[in-house]
């Protein structure tokens, strides 16, 4: 029987047509595949602020924050483990015990020229925070295991004794590397991260490395920050001494004093609170510097504003400002603010007490008002977030993550070992290595 030849005889029209559509077909398709694949990495990579509505939840649990340290820095910037650099509230017997005033008068232009400036070039990153850790390394440690000793045999006794000794053992070798702590941090870093669901005027860097699980947060200058400083003009460089002049008319070195206002402001000196407390599931550790003190034990913020005259004015400042002073003094549990309004030519002639507690019922009654459920949703989120992100656990290791102003993402990036954005010192590694 013959073979039968093959023969490749070219395809009818319609077969020709019908694997030519079959083909274009497919490239779509695998376009849309591709497109949703980066849609996907790009969701891993970038955490969005958008739509706002979806931090606007119950308000998280936050445990009432506890002060478990301070310290001071001297005039040099030197840290002291004291109270030595605490100011205390003064108020003066004309206006009574209130901190509201509509008869004050404190020109805020006296003494510039003469201030003594901490020198801006020294970046100190978070060592401050990391020194007093160091010096204070038990109060990071877990808490014993209760057990209760009753009515046992002295077997019973002996048997738990030794249990006792046994986990506390334990617990001071675990202590002696690790913090019990999931995020260490500046204030400043915190009210940062609070006010972004509502503010987009200014981008932000946040560097990030989890040493010994757990996550260090530390602010860098963006591009855009740092030259707007270095094209400051004189008058704006003057407006920033306002407020450290203000304090100096309100605050004192000791109780019962009055305000020395002739000597020339420094703002290398300072005092700072230590804050334990905890956002659902994340415990945070963070400090910030504290204005005054008053009779009664309690800090006091002292801020000034530009005095206000029409409804727009007074709707900005509750939009942009109040949101700020607010989760500043909300996150270690300051009480009161007092703010001193000033004229363009910087003379504070009233005085307003603002108490914290109060401040997000007063926002109210702005068009699209800011909430505190929204600002403390969203850090909830992100902290999540960030312990997702940041898997490396390695103190050379930093991860960046970044706002570019006007943008409702935060993207990130691992950097690796030994970028310009490392900020955890040797020093600090070494002392949990010995």
């Amino acid at each position: 029987m013959a073979s039968k030849e093959i023969i490749n005889e070219p395809l009818a029209p319609k077969k020709r047509e019908k694997r030519k559509l079959e083909s274009e077909s497919i490239v779509p398709k695998r376009q849309k595949l591709e497109s949703e694949a980066k849609k996907t990495d790009r969701r891993k990579s970038c955490f969005s602020l958008c739509p706002r509505e979806k931090f606007d939840r119950e308000f998280p649990s936050y445990r009432r924050p506890k002060e478990v340290g301070y310290f001071s820095l001297d005039l040099e910037r030197k840290i002291l483990y004291d109270k030595s650099r605490l100011r205390y509230y003064y108020t003066c017997p004309g206006r009574g015990g209130a901190g509201s005033s509509d008869d004050v008068c404190f020109d805020l232009r006296l003494g510039f020229k003469e201030m003594i400036q901490k020198n801006d070039d020294d970046k100190e990153y978070i060592d401050n925070i990391l020194r007093w850790i160091l010096k204070n390394r038990h109060v990071f440690a877990l808490k014993s295991k209760e057990a209760t000793i009753s009515t046992t045999t002295q077997k019973e006794k002996n048997d738990i004794t030794e249990t006792l000794i046994n986990d506390n053992q334990k617990e001071t070798s675990t202590n002696s590397s690790n913090l019990n702590t999931d995020f260490v941090c500046w204030r400043g870093c915190l009210t940062r991260l609070l006010c972004s669901p509502y503010e987009n005027r200014e981008g932000w860097l946040l560097a990030v490395t989890r040493f010994n699980d757990t996550f260090y947060l530390c602010e860098f200058d963006t591009e855009e920050k740092k030259k707007m400083e270095a094209n400051r003009t004189d008058f704006q460089k003057e407006m920033c001494y306002w407020g450290w002049k203000f304090e100096q008319y309100l605050t004192t070195a000791k109780q019962n004093e009055k305000p020395d206002t002739s000597s020339p402001v420094n703002n290398c000196e300072g005092y700072c609170t230590i804050i334990r407390t905890r956002l659902n599931s994340h415990s945070l550790f963070f400090s910030g510097e504290v204005d005054c003190i008053d009779d009664k034990g309690n800090y006091i913020e002292l801020k000034t504003s530009r005095e206000m005259f029409n409804y727009n004015q007074n709707e900005n400042f509750k939009r942009f400002k109040l949101i700020k002073w607010w989760c500043q003094s909300y996150l270690p549990g300051v009480p009161t603010i007092i703010c001193g309004f000033r004229d363009d030519d910087g003379i504070v002639r009233r005085l307003q007490e603002f108490k914290t507690i109060k401040i997000p019922h007063m926002v109210k009654e702005i068009r699209n008002p800011w909430s505190p459920n929204v600002c403390f949703n969203f850090l909830d989120d992100f902290f999540s977030f960030l312990k997702d992100t940041v898997k490396v656990n390695d103190h050379r290791n930093v991860y960046l993550f970044s706002r570019v102003s006007k943008s409702n993402e935060i993207t990130w990036q691992n950097l690796g070992h030994d970028s310009e954005y490392q900020f955890l010192p040797q020093w600090y590694i070494d002392a949990f290595e010995k």
